[in-house]
């Protein structure tokens, strides 16, 4: 489900309501067939073998070929880019480099000096800390936020000054006030993250039906009860929403961090490749960053699905 992240022009969180779909029964029918057809809806033909096969067609196109026609293309313009640069590396250069790369990932010769496995594990560590924290304080203040009107008033033209701040412009103050690299990291990944869920999170609060809360008070329903059986299944599609655009806030910023920080990290190791001026190592970085983005966003898929509320249920 799509959600608007900005707020609105007065600073507070108001929802704008949802388009009218048109319903399938206020189309014509297609064919008069369908339509002379006993018992049948009016505008839906059912599918013949021939529609079934074409569907399935269809759907074989978009999952497998589709993809693979554009890893073909990313391939081409790839190798293109490689004829016209001797610096820079074609595929197989770079996929034999990767599997030096990949052979011993987690090798350490110093503080300096560790595989692209331990660079990883540092980056993940940092999002895993900053995104917990925004995720511990974003999310219970968007639910006081979407609730409270007089909170929302106080606190919205707030969000709307800090939320457009370049993440980069919160990392000197971390590095003032923590004097450690890391921990700075960390705090610029929670300041960045914590907007999309806390927003998010009070929009969908505002979005919950009047009528579940006047049956919630009507039945007289506990706090607990409200939260657990009424909010929360409906906020949860947005909070999930947040939450996903929160953790691709996180990865971006902790690889634009560590390039400024050092230390250890994928960000570090990219910078201290293009140092070495090691143009293989870098595509290689940059995919590993691309994949690891994309397996978070799966993983997070599968989440918002398992606590997913069907409405007709």
């Amino acid at each position: 489900m799509n959600t608007a992240v900005l707020p609105g022009a007065a600073g507070t969180f108001e929802p704008a309501p949802p388009p009218q779909a048109p319903s399938i029964e206020s189309q014509t029918p297609s064919t008069p067939d369908a339509a002379a057809a006993p018992g049948a809806r009016p505008g839906i033909r059912p599918m013949s073998p021939e529609d079934r096969k074409r569907a399935r067609n269809r759907q074989i196109a978009l999952t497998l070929i589709a993809p693979l026609a554009g890893a073909c293309l990313l391939l081409a313009l790839w190798t293109l880019a490689s004829d016209k640069s001797a610096q820079f590396p074609s595929p197989l250069a770079t996929w034999k480099s990767a599997q030096q790369v990949f052979a011993h990932p987690f090798y350490d010769n110093g503080p300096n000096d560790v595989g692209i496995g331990w660079n990883l594990l540092a980056s993940l560590k940092r999002v895993a800390y900053g995104f917990g924290l925004a995720a511990a304080l974003g999310i219970p203040l968007g639910f006081a936020i979407g609730r409270m009107r007089f909170l929302n008033h106080m606190l919205g033209p707030i969000i709307s000054l800090l939320r457009p701040v370049s993440p980069l412009a919160w990392l000197p103050i971390g590095l003032y006030v923590f004097s450690s690299a890391p921990a700075a990291a960390i705090w610029t990944i929670f300041i960045c993250s914590i907007w999309p869920m806390m927003i998010n999170t009070a929009i969908g609060v505002q979005r919950v039906p009047q009528d579940y809360l006047n049956v919630a008070r009507v039945l007289n329903l506990s706090t607990w009860k409200v939260f657990t059986k009424i909010l929360l299944p409906s906020v949860m599609p947005y909070m999930m929403t947040g939450v996903r655009l929160s953790v691709s806030t996180a990865w971006l910023v902790i690889v634009a961090a560590e390039m400024l920080t050092g230390g250890t990290g994928i960000g570090f190791w990219l910078w201290n490749e293009w140092n070495n001026l090691n143009m293989a190592h870098i595509v290689i970085a940059i995919l590993v960053i691309g994949v690891t983005g994309m397996v978070l966003e799966a993983l997070l898929m599968l989440l918002a699905r398992r606590f997913s509320y069907d409405q007709t249920h």
